[in-house]
């Protein structure tokens, strides 16, 4: 529930000179990756990544892949070596060594998961199946599920500590909706047939799984029966992912009194108390109608119905750490249902992510030693500082922005927290304790992070210092609340930088990139945080009704575009990341033509630099995408798919119509006066 602006994928490490040791630069283009039968005008996704797309076709493992996949991809076998490294070695007990080591061999001990699993898991279930009497399950709900909640198992709301919105340098308890397996409501109230399908395929799955794992048919039936049902109805109260974005409309301070007497439905002291959660004083309930279902289904259902959705939450979890065929039947439904996938990750792939999850920080520390260089975090640094320059002037003349609106907009870029690499300080794993079985393991991490957000954020003030990705991730992000933008080490590294590239081919990638997370400051979310972080109007009245109605121009345009037959985007809920990839764009060929107005580049491989600009960008986005995947993000990805952050951008970029001579007959051409006009 962070509102966390991320971009999918990222890139680089520094911008080129026009010369490298006298030697005159490439284009940076592989011109491989084109397929000159599209016109520019005509389809330029296809122009600039066909070629990409056939040399690359969709394996069993993936529902898509692109460019960024073939850098994560590296970086897995770079983790992996790392980790072998580790477990090698003889390990001090309690060391992080040790820890890292155990965990990851753990989960690839394929002998002990598949012969030993059952010991571990009843341990953790502590029910044997569904034919209880009423005295039994009300002491499971009473004693078990409590300890669930602190393994990080899934109930029918979430809690965060974060900072408040409204006072950034302090962290509030944040209570929000939740409970939804399929992760968001459309998936229980749409009725086209793609979505019953997954229902009806949903329902399959658990009763499948919970027979698996020792319930009976009956008994497993009845659960999926009990789960379809409450899961539902907490759906039909949710917010949809586009009425999340509101940040205003999803934020509620109250006291903690006024909370046990706006919803004393639910036992506030038992669950702060069970926590280990002391003097909690304030809360935001982001979602209240959501938490009111919460306690009508606390009082309407059966305690037989409570425990059976909680048992499933906590069958569900641990699916995925037990054994090969719980595994599978996991897989087969996120994997292949919702997304089109027709093999499982390798064993060792599972096993690096789940290191990764559990002692990112950890494993951090050692992907920062042996892969990244101090000179790349310089110059990273060195490129954000000019992109920063090239916003600014874009700002400055803007027609839409007042005076005093730039005035403000230009102090909070000004204020931009930048963080590249990897953090100041790391995590402290002296606490957590690695042993042999993995799923142990997994629910040791997840209380070890609960845990640590509790001691580190209840009632203390916002350590701005805190990184919300871990070093080795490929991807980069908008703290709106911190306002900081954030580049770490995974995604700082080829092949989305080239050194034998100028700079029309890496301000087209990396600086495109770094313009995104820089105007999600300024998108229709980000531009309601001031430059202190704080959740509050800064805007004239007449600024924000100018902006809205030049976002709505992209909001309109995306709506109309059919992804597949019948099916369209939303261009409500991809709206900030088409805005951001809009100024990513504009401010990025700003600092192009900055660096470069004193030196002009040539034409190499028969492209002028500003169309080896929008080609570089253009790369970033090729991909392979399967149709239960496109289904599947329209409904729950706030970024536009790959194809669409191309064609949907470049009929708004007046530059691109210039570079490559697109006329008013091309089938992609928007007139001027419908072009969006932000940045």
């Amino acid at each position: 529930m962070k509102k966390i602006m991320t971009i999918v994928t990222l890139a680089a490490v520094m911008a080129a000179g026009c010369k490298m040791d006298n030697k005159q630069l490439s284009s940076g283009i592989n011109l491989a990756n084109l397929d000159t039968t599209f016109l520019p005008g005509t389809d330029f996704y296809e122009y600039a990544t066909h070629g990409w797309q056939v040399a690359h076709p969709l394996t069993a493992e993936y529902s898509r892949y692109g460019s960024f996949d073939i850098l994560q991809e590296d970086n897995n076998k770079r983790l992996r070596e790392l980790i072998d490294s580790v477990a090698a070695q003889k390990n001090e007990k309690g060391s992080v060594a040790q820890k890292i080591a155990d965990l990851y061999n753990s989960a690839m001990d394929s002998v002990n998961l598949n012969e030993h699993w059952w010991g571990a898991f009843e341990e953790f279930l502590l029910c044997d199946g569904y034919r209880y009497s009423r005295e039994v399950t009300e002491q499971w709900l009473n004693d078990v599920w409590p300890r669930m909640q602190r393994q990080g198992v899934p109930g029918l709301f979430g809690m965060y500590i974060g900072a408040d919105e409204k006072d950034s340098k302090n962290n509030l308890v944040s209570i929000f909706q939740g409970g939804l397996t399929l992760g968001q409501k459309d998936y229980y109230v749409d009725t086209d047939p793609e979505t019953v399908k997954i229902r009806e395929a949903y329902v399959k799955y658990i009763a499948d799984l919970a027979q698996h794992v020792g319930f009976s048919d009956v008994d497993a039936r009845q659960m999926a029966a009990d789960v379809l049902r409450i899961e539902t109805r907490l759906a039909k109260a949710s917010k949809s992912m586009t009425e999340l974005r509101d940040p205003e409309a999803n934020y509620n301070k109250i006291s903690y009194e006024e909370l046990k007497q706006q919803f004393p439905g639910i036992d506030w002291d038992g669950y702060f108390q069970n926590l280990g959660m002391k003097g909690v004083k304030e809360v935001s309930v982001g979602q209240p109608l959501a938490i009111h279902e919460v306690e009508k289904v606390l009082k309407e259902e059966t305690p037989e119905a409570l425990q059976n959705i909680y048992l499933w939450h906590a069958i569900d979890l641990a699916s995925s750490y037990i054994d090969d065929a719980s595994r599978a039947l996991n897989f087969g439904f996120y994997g292949t249902v919702m997304s089109g996938k027709q093999e499982d990750r390798p064993r060792w792939k599972r096993a690096v992510a789940s290191v990764e999850d559990g002692l990112g920080e950890a494993l951090g520390q050692l992907y920062v030693e042996r892969f990244f260089p101090p000179a790349a975090k310089e110059r990273m640094e060195k490129l954000i500082r000019n992109l920063q320059v090239a916003l600014g002037e874009r700002i400055a003349v803007q027609d839409w922005m007042s005076d005093e609106t730039k005035r403000v907009a230009q102090e909070k870029l000004d204020a931009f927290y930048v963080k590249v690499g990897y953090p100041g300080k790391w995590k402290d794993y002296s606490s957590l304790e690695i042993g042999t079985s993995y799923l142990r393991n997994i629910l040791a991490c997840n209380e070890f992070e609960i845990k640590e957000m509790i001691r580190t954020k209840l009632n203390k003030p916002v350590d701005r210092d805190e990184w919300y990705m871990t070093p080795q991730t490929v991807n980069a992000y908008y703290n709106p609340t911190t306002n900081e933008i954030c580049f770490p080490a995974g995604i700082l590294q080829p092949p989305f930088f080239d050194m034998q590239a100028d700079d029309a081919f890496n301000y087209g990638a990396i600086g495109v990139v770094i313009g995104h997370e820089m105007t999600h400051g300024f998108d229709d979310q980000g531009s309601q945080y001031d430059k202190e972080g704080n959740l509050r109007q800064w805007w004239s009245e007449e600024d924000r009704t100018r902006f809205t109605e030049r976002i709505q121009v992209m909001r309109e345009f995306h709506d109309n575009i059919e992804v597949l037959p019948g099916l369209h985007a939303n261009g409500s809920l991809t709206l900030g990341e088409n805005m951001a990839d809009h100024g990513g764009l504009m401010v990025a060929f700003q600092a192009f033509k900055n660096a470069t107005k004193d030196n002009p580049l040539p034409v190499i491989d028969g492209f002028t630099p500003e169309q080896r600009f929008f080609l570089a960008y253009a790369n970033v986005w090729g991909q392979n995408i399967r149709d239960e995947e496109i289904r599947k993000r329209v409904k729950s990805d706030p970024h536009e798919l790959g194809k669409w952050r191309v064609n949907g951008q470049m009929p708004h970029i007046d530059a691109w119509y210039e570079a490559f001579g697109i006329t008013e007959q091309a089938p992609m051409f928007v007139p001027k006066e419908k072009r969006v006009t932000i940045w």
